[in-house]
């Protein structure tokens, strides 16, 4: 008999799926009722050590498990038992479709799909987010702003939210707040944006109060009478 998932000693199934280089390693849980949403966690730099047991990855999962959605994460090519070698974003990006699409495979009737990213998952999160039409809101967590030209978010498809580290020395927090401050001209999108005090680009210490802010913003989106659809 199946484990229900929970927070504490879920089940998380190891999959296998194909990827442009080769297979693709990942963790996913599936939906426990027909036409329930999708949700994908991206996980950061590989070469800075980046996989999907990252715990802001994890903690990103363990969220949307507990609220009902089919979600995956899983390794980026060249990490873990994933296939392939690092090709600075743009092979990425072609496994985070993949990985999509095969997860789209399992629940075609999924009404909704969200994705989440953590830093360099972030980038990519909102790369994928340009591509796919029924990804429909994100998370992303410390985008590295300063380090990569979002200016293909023109316009932005989706509302969502992107939460930094006040004390963030690896993502500069101006260069969020400048990508906010550009996304929020846009019309038909909202843009949340929270700004951790104290927190750095791991969220060292406050991995809890991140999380508080993904919840509340979450609970809001998620309710049948969200103003934002």
């Amino acid at each position: 008999m199946a484990r229900r998932p929970s927070s504490s000693g879920a089940p998380m199934p190891a999959v296998i799926f194909p990827g442009p280089e080769g297979r693709l390693e990942g963790r996913f849980q599936p939906a426990s009722r027909p036409r329930a949403p999708v949700a994908m966690i991206l996980h950061p730099h590989p070469q800075g050590g980046g996989t999907m047991n990252d715990r802001i990855v994890q903690a990103l999962y363990k969220t949307f498990v507990n609220r009902g959605f089919a979600t995956l994460r899983f390794n980026f090519r060249g990490v873990g038992r994933s296939q392939g070698s690092f090709d600075n974003g743009i092979g990425e990006l072609s496994d985070a479709a993949a990985a999509l699409d095969w997860v789209q495979s399992i629940h075609p009737e999924a009404q909704t799909t969200w994705i989440a990213g953590f830093s360099f998952g972030a980038l990519i999160g909102m790369q994928l987010l340009m591509r796919r039409p029924e990804i429909r809101g994100f998370i992303s967590v410390a985008p590295p702003a300063n380090m990569y030209d979002f200016s293909f978010l023109a316009p932005c498809p989706a509302s969502g939210i992107m939460v930094q580290g006040a004390a963030d020395t690896v993502v500069a927090p101006i260069a969020v707040q400048k990508l906010v401050d550009k996304l929020r001209t846009q019309k038909h999108i909202t843009i949340h944006h929270d700004e951790i005090p104290r927190a750095n680009h791991f969220f060292e210490h406050e991995l809890d109060d991140m999380m508080h802010s993904v919840d509340n913003y979450l609970d809001m989106r998620l309710a049948p009478d969200s103003p934002i659809k």
